[in-house]
């Protein structure tokens, strides 16, 4: 039973983090944009303990949830990736290569460039996310959310309950890839 639910939370994060078909309002090759920032452009040193909450409209088992450690610092991002208390996936970005280490049942369609994408669309500077985006994509930010955008519609909401936005709970909809993902963050040291 334990590794069914195993294999079921791996299918829900590979669900979420597979780019889907474009929708039928882009534009061909049109996709969300990487953004492959820096990690000191987060501008603090922060570990949070994660619970992630995965929606996709194309997933008929529901909603999906892990556990996560998240830890930043100048030099490197580090994100591990628990089902049932079983490391599943860890990805090192040190603003020039991605690394990740993978359970050997994580699926090959599982791609860690969209979860970098997603943590630094949500917890990075304004100003960064803004300098890294290519011509014709804006992101607003505004007290307790923001959207990126590109030719006026939007391909991605960034909903925060908590200050500093790290804190506390984020709901990120993307519209284009069709998902939800509620994340619930604390300080790891509380």
């Amino acid at each position: 039973m334990r590794r069914l639910s195993v294999l079921l939370a791996l299918a829900g994060l590979v669900a979420c983090a597979t780019p889907r078909p474009r929708p039928p309002e882009s534009k061909p090759g049109e996709t969300l944009p990487e953004l492959r920032l820096a990690p000191a452009a987060l501008g603090a040193t922060v570990s949070l303990t994660q619970r992630l909450v995965f929606a996709h409209e194309a997933d008929p088992g529901g909603p999906r949830s892990l556990e996560a450690l998240l830890e930043v610092d100048a030099g490197l991002m580090q994100l591990a990736g628990f089902a049932l208390g079983q490391r599943i996936l860890t990805l090192r970005w040190n603003g020039a290569a991605l690394e990740e280490e993978r359970d050997p049942r994580l699926p090959a369609q599982f791609q860690s460039g969209p979860v970098l994408r997603d943590v630094q669309l949500v917890y990075w500077p304004a100003e960064a996310v803004r300098a890294a985006l290519p011509a014709g994509w804006t992101l607003e930010d505004g007290p307790g959310q923001r959207t990126l955008s590109k030719d006026g519609r939007e391909w991605v909401t960034v909903r925060y309950d908590g200050s500093p936005r790290w804190e506390g709970r984020t709901l990120l909809t993307n519209l284009s890839e069709h998902y939800q993902l509620t994340i619930d963050s604390r300080l790891a040291d509380e």
